[in-house]
């Protein structure tokens, strides 16, 4: 490695040290003086930093594998509203903060749609953390002591600009993660917005928290200044796997 890209590293210029060659190669091709190679230099800099920066944003996000908007079928739920998708998409919410909350039964790509509101957020510059509400509960609830749950509360309510909490609704909780719950979106409430999936109507949450005295705080605090979309249909899940039952059938017969 030639001294000045040893030191091009060490001044923590990694990008341009390994394209530091192309990047004269081009320059002596285009006859570029040391302004107009400077500008390249930088240009090119920024933009490995930048895509690195996503790339860390995403890895700290836990959203995982996706699928794209390009794949969801919009003609399929009977009743959806498309606008309202798309404005979320667009990360209309933010700003203002407000939460968004997407109830549909199982099977109609309401996982799918807040996974890529989260990547929009990560790829538009913001913290984002994605994750379940059993996992939430499981990690505040196994704090040993009160700082270290005023640690992991700080990790949810205050490092993650978009918090996505995925699947409540899905089994039943006692008292106490009701009250790690409420803290989470109370700490969050009108500061940071947060993204919801569930798959029961507000009126079912006291199902979720059948013990809880702070249900309807709870849920005071998630849909006010919420944008709350309704999916309506039958499980898209079920259909491709009736179909790829159907296809199997045929191919036998």
């Amino acid at each position: 490695m030639s001294p000045l890209k040893e030191r091009l590293n060490t001044l923590g210029l990694h990008h341009t040290s390994a394209a530091l060659d192309d990047l004269i190669a081009l320059a002596t091709k285009r006859r570029w003086g040391p302004t107009e190679l400077l500008e390249a230099i930088t240009e090119e800099e920024t933009k490995d930093r930048a895509r690195r920066s996503v790339e860390r944003r995403l890895s700290r996000s836990k959203l995982g594998a996706l699928r794209t908007m390009a794949d969801f079928d919009w003609g399929w739920p009977k009743r959806i509203d498309r606008t309202a998708v798309e404005g979320a998409l667009a990360l209309d919410f933010m700003a203002r903060p407000a939460n968004v909350v997407l109830v549909a039964p199982q099977g109609l790509g309401k996982t799918m749609i807040a996974q890529n509101i989260a990547y929009n957020a990560v790829q538009a510059g913001h913290p984002v953390l994605f994750t379940t509400a059993s996992q939430l509960l499981l990690d505040l609830g196994s704090q040993d002591s009160a700082r270290a749950l005023d640690r992991r509360l700080k990790h949810y309510c205050t490092q993650a600009g978009l918090l996505v909490i995925d699947e409540i609704g899905y089994l039943s909780y006692d008292a106490r993660n009701a009250d790690l719950l409420f803290q989470v979106v109370s700490r969050r409430y009108e500061k940071k917005p947060i993204v919801l999936t569930t798959n029961l109507p507000f009126s079912e949450w006291t199902t979720i928290f059948p013990n809880a005295a702070c249900a309807i705080a709870l849920i005071d605090r998630v849909i006010h200044h919420a944008s709350i979309i309704s999916i309506e249909g039958d499980s898209y899940r079920r259909r491709m796997a009736e179909e790829s039952r159907a296809e199997r059938k045929a191919r036998k017969s």
